[in-house]
Formats: C-alpha cells, sequence, structure tokens
C-alpha cells in the first residue's frame, strides 16, 4: 500500500500508510462510542480520583470529537514511541531509514540491524520505556486539567492508560515486537545471532497463532492482522538472518557465474531454447551486433512467449536491462539490492571490465554449498 510522507524528525520521514487513513474513521468511532466513554469515565476516576462528567462527554457530538482527538493522539503517541527506538539507535550510529504508521502502529525500519546483543537491548526496550514516559506525562496532565475542561482531561488520561497499555503489549516476546527482539537480544548474549533468532521466531509464531485464537473466538479483526504480520515478519526475518550467516564473508565475485554464456540478440528464442539445454546456465548475456553485452535473458523470459511464436520472435525482444554491481561488493547486500530491484540478476564488473553475471541461482548454490560445508564441518 502506498505511503504518504507528511514530516521529516532528526532527518527521518515519518511516513502514513493508506491503511491508517482508512482505519482512523473507524477507530474514532470505537473510542468515541457511548459506552466505551462511559467505561474509561470511570476507570479514569478511580486511578486519579478525579471527577468526568459522562453526561457532558456523550452529550451531541462531544464523542465524535473525544474518537477523533483521541485517535490522532495514539498514533502521535506511537510515533514518539518509534522514535524512542530511533534516538537510541541513532547514538549508536545506526541510520533510520523512515518511520511508517499504519493500521497496527508504528514500523521504525533500520537500515542496518545490530547483531551486538546489547545494542539490539536497549534499542528495542526504547520504545516500551518511552511510551510509559508520555502515559506518565499525560496522567499528570489529568491531575492539572481544570474541571471545565472536561474533553482534554478525558483524552488525556485515556492516552495515559492506552500508552501504559501499549507498552506492556509491546512487551509481550511475540517476535518481532518490542518485547521478542528484547528476548532475542538476551539468547544472543550466549548463542549465536541466527540460533537466536530462529528460538525468538519459533516463539513469535506461538503468539502469531494464539493471537489468531482470540481474534476468531472475538471477531477481532486488528488481532487477525496482527497475527498475520507476525507470523510473515518472524519467519521472513529468520530466513533472512539465516542467509545472512551463510553468506558472510562472501563477496559478489564469490557468488557469481564467470565467463557467462552469450546469445546474438537477433537469434529467435527457439534457437535460444536449444542453446539453453547446451549450456544449462540459467542467466545468458544478450550481445549486439558489435559483441557489446546489452542485456541478459533467462528461461523465464523465454517462457513469456507462446511456443507457436518462438520462430518469430528475436532474444532482443524479450531479454531485460540490469544493473551492474562490483565484483568485491558483499554478497548479501547485493541478494537484498536484487530483490528490491526485481530485475533477478546483475552483471558483475572489476575495475570497468565486465567479469561475470550474477543471479538468484548463483545464490541458490552457493548457499547449498555454505549449508553442506558447515554440516560437513558440524558432524
Amino acid at each position: 500500500m502506498r505511503n504518504f510522507t507528511i514530516a521529516r524528525i532528526w532527518g527521518i520521514p515519518i511516513r502514513i500508510n493508506v491503511s491508517l487513513l482508512v482505519f482512523l474513521p473507524v477507530l474514532a468511532w470505537l473510542i468515541g462510542n457511548g459506552g466505551q466513554i462511559e467505561l474509561y469515565a470511570e476507570l479514569l476516576g478511580s486511578l486519579t480520583d478525579v471527577a468526568f462528567d459522562v453526561e457532558a462527554l456523550t452529550d451531541g457530538t462531544t464523542p465524535w470529537v473525544i474518537g477523533i482527538t483521541a485517535a490522532v493522539g495514539l498514533f502521535v503517541s506511537v510515533t514518539i514511541h518509534e522514535l524512542g527506538h530511533s534516538w537510541i539507535a541513532l547514538r549508536y550510529g545506526l541510520s533510520i531509514e523512515s518511520i511508517t504508521l499504519w493500521i497496527l502502529g508504528g514500523l521504525a525500519a533500520l537500515k542496518t540491524l545490530p547483531r551486538e546483543w546489547d545494542r539490539e537491548f536497549w534499542i528495542a526496550i526504547a520504545g516500551p520505556i518511552t511510551s510509559v514516559l508520555v502515559g506518565v506525562a499525560c496522567y499528570a496532565a489529568v491531575l492539572v486539567t481544570p474541571g471545565s475542561l472536561q474533553v482534554s482531561r478525558f483524552v488525556l488520561g485515556w492516552l495515559a492508560v492506552t500508552n501504559v497499555v501499549l507498552a506492556g503489549f509491546n512487551l509481550l516476546p511475540a517476535f518481532p515486537m518490542d518485547g521478542g527482539r528484547i528476548l532475542r537480544a538476551l539468547l544472543a548474549r550466549s548463542r549465536p545471532y541466527g540460533t537466536a533468532t530462529r528460538i525468538a521466531a519459533r516463539i513469535g509464531v506461538v503468539f502469531a497463532f494464539l493471537f489468531a485464537i482470540v481474534g476468531v473466538l472475538n471477531f477481532q479483526i486488528i488481532m487477525l492482522l496482527l497475527a498475520l504480520f507476525i507470523y510473515g515478519a518472524a519467519t521472513t526475518e529468520s530466513r533472512t538472518v539465516l542467509l545472512d550467516e551463510l553468506l558472510e564473508g562472501l563477496t559478489v565475485g564469490d557468488v557469481m557465474t564467470r565467463d557467462p554464456a552469450t546469445v546474438p540478440g537477433d537469434a529467435t528464442v527457439e534457437a535460444f531454447g536449444n542453446q539453453l539445454l547446451r549450456d544449462r546456465q540459467a542467466v545468458h548475456l544478450v550481445t549486439d551486433d558489435g559483441g557489446v553485452v546489452v542485456g541478459v535473458v533467462t528461461l523465464e523470459d523465454l517462457r513469456s512467449i507462446r511456443r507457436d511464436e518462438h520462430d518469430a520472435t528475436r532474444v532482443e525482444e524479450i531479454m531485460r536491462p540490469v544493473a551492474g554491481v562490483e565484483a568485491d561488493a558483499d554478497a548479501f547486500e547485493a541478494l537484498a539490492a536484487l530483490n528490491e530491484s526485481g530485475s533477478g540478476s546483475a552483471l558483475v564488473r572489476r575495475d570497468g571490465e565486465l567479469v561475470g553475471v550474477l543471479s538468484e541461482a548463483d545464490y541458490a548454490h552457493a548457499m547449498t554449498v555454505q549449508r553442506g560445508f558447515r554440516s560437513g564441518v558440524a558432524g
């Protein structure tokens, strides 16, 4: 879904996802529901020993004012929570790509995740600590807000309770929530980072199933969405860490295909299919009449053409342009760039000279070798 940048804080883009724009009116209605206001007024009264005029809070359009103000205040609080993470990360010299607010809260995207357990611990716990501080500040504001400002006093009290509750919820060890990252950091004190990630991810998956059960039994769509998010994010990050470990210390030059096969751009797709069988390479460089590389073509590109059109279609019509990458670049970072671009392959150069081609098949082969080597050493 599309994101809109609304501000920059410390140079970090603050973005709003379309899902939040759709959800905010629903959240405002849920908060402004008369029964909810009465329930919270009673709770806040018992916590603060401050009287709330329920009749005034539920009169006319006041519930809508409360709902909209509280909903916006909640996501301002979420932004502050993510800035808590970001502030600690910046102090460690890490870069923050963006903070995105969406239907399930906020996400601070770090360009690189810390591998040191203590750094991850403090970055992860900074968010809940920040939320508790915001809650305490709102609680203090309730105590000094005049009784004539019933709406302001109620919203501040609601934010005080909600921030503390969210801080506690975030501390659940449901990786990749804050509590799950804290758990991984503590596990990584005495275990390899990859092992700690896999354990935390498995626990996260268990929580995802628990949230899904609660969501189904109570017809709560948000819990179901949260369960899907945790399950997807936990499994994805676990795989990412495994890839990073397998590719650790490798460069693009270690992974690439050297002396890649070439095919003339004016060759037919039929001829290219036959050449694929002979060369047994996933990616072929496409050359022009002068022998200059102008793109790449793969088996997947061939499959996009109907069988009865193979003789009439030239390779240059189905080839794809690709970016270049240096041979000494980090293999894992190059893989991330390939996935982000969606091209699936890249030309590899060293000192300006073409020395190979990089593809997803190269990575699959490299990881198979690494797994076999490491399992052989362990055995």
